[in-house]
């Protein structure tokens, strides 16, 4: 009876982790294809998106659909990018993960890259997006979009 309900447990926490990646791989699909409202659709209400290593005058945080859709709906316009070479490293807790990945890509108006590589610890709820800490290279970012102030203005 205990080895069952182990069993049990451990294909539930296996069916809620492959939820929970594909979650992720939508996201990455949505963002390089440029379909922000089905991006935003990936979240939670209140879903929560922090920026950690943003350079000065970068947000720190974008909270609720909203906001999230405010902040990326020009993304598409100003980046070209395809994801690449994900990892999932699994945490205990199935409903968080920890990706691994990187963008190749470019910036649309100076036409330099944008090959970044990112680590992203992101959470879920229901296969929705409730917060997603973006670990990533700001001076890649600058260096694409040519100058800290341009890399602010986008942001803002």
């Amino acid at each position: 009876m205990l080895n069952q309900q182990n069993t049990e447990t451990q294909e539930s926490q296996q069916a809620i982790r492959e939820q929970a990646q594909e979650t992720f791989r939508n996201h990455l699909k949505h963002l390089s294809g440029g379909n922000i409202e089905a991006w935003v659709g990936l979240w939670q209400e209140d879903g929560v998106l922090e920026f950690p290593y943003g350079p000065a005058g970068f947000p720190d945080r974008k909270q609720g659909k909203t906001e999230l859709f405010e902040y990326m709906q020009n993304f598409p316009e100003h980046f070209e990018v395809e994801f690449t070479d994900l990892i999932f490293h699994p945490a205990q807790d199935p409903e968080l993960m920890i990706a691994e990945f990187k963008s190749v890509g470019k910036h649309r108006e100076t036409g330099n890259p944008y090959n970044q590589t990112y680590i992203s610890v992101v959470r879920t709820k229901d296969g929705r997006i409730v917060n997603y800490r973006d670990f990533w290279n700001p001076l890649v970012a600058i260096e694409s979009v040519g100058s800290v102030s341009d890399a602010v203005r986008f942001s803002e």
